[in-house]
């Protein structure tokens, strides 16, 4: 076993036990960084299968700014744990015979897929010399033609998922100050300001005579 086989069996370990306590993590703030790791790790994988735009594009888009958008949303919402968790064992058997089947799918879909295949060796063009195929381009080309209407479904989705984590955000919180600046524009100079008329020279109280004893 080489060095490039042995680094891969490190990334998918670490990948598996990652995205293993990402479901299993009782705090959502450890669900989420265990995810980070989960993508880190398979931005190595594609690393080592020579593909450096599909890894450096799972750690600037979804580690740089979906998962910190994800912590931004679970740290601010303040979940209640103790409310997740009720009814957990109720749907216990619905969740693991749809995640079971979910298994089975992509089982079939993987193994139905794998084919020994070489990796890209440079393409001979008819009257040209050898050309190194860029994997950035060919990828380019497949996913604005073949893939243009899933792409921008894609897109469309994760518009939505910002605004709705804005708009979970920005929901009042009654342990919070809040200003409305239209109530601002509107104020008058007598509700900001009261007048008080206090005479310049007032007489000192005369303290009261302490009561005799019987």
């Amino acid at each position: 076993m080489d060095a490039k086989t042995g680094l891969f069996y490190v990334f998918a370990l670490v990948l598996l036990v990652a995205a293993f306590k990402v479901i299993t993590a009782r705090n959502p703030v450890h669900a989420a960084l265990y995810l980070v790791l989960a993508f880190f790790q398979a931005a190595a994988i594609w690393v080592l299968l020579k593909a450096e735009f599909l890894a450096i594009t799972l750690v600037l888009v979804y580690v740089g700014a979906v998962m910190v958008l994800f912590l931004f949303v679970v740290m601010m919402l303040d979940i209640n744990l103790e409310g997740v968790r009720k009814g957990f064992w109720k749907q216990f058997p619905l969740a693991a015979t749809v995640g079971t089947l979910i298994a089975l799918e992509m089982a079939a879909v993987l193994m139905g897929g794998f084919r020994p295949s070489q990796e890209p060796k440079s393409v001979v063009l008819s009257g040209h010399a050898a050309a190194q195929v860029s994997n950035t381009k060919e990828l380019g080309k497949v996913l604005y033609s073949e893939y243009l209407y899933p792409l921008e479904i894609a897109a469309v989705i994760l518009l939505v998922a910002i605004i709705a984590a804005i708009a979970l955000t920005l929901r009042q919180r009654k342990d919070s100050k809040y200003i409305n600046p239209a109530d601002q524009i509107r104020v008058k100079r007598a509700d900001r300001v009261s007048l008080v008329k206090i005479l310049p020279t007032a007489p000192a109280p005369v303290p009261a005579a302490p009561e005799e004893k019987a």
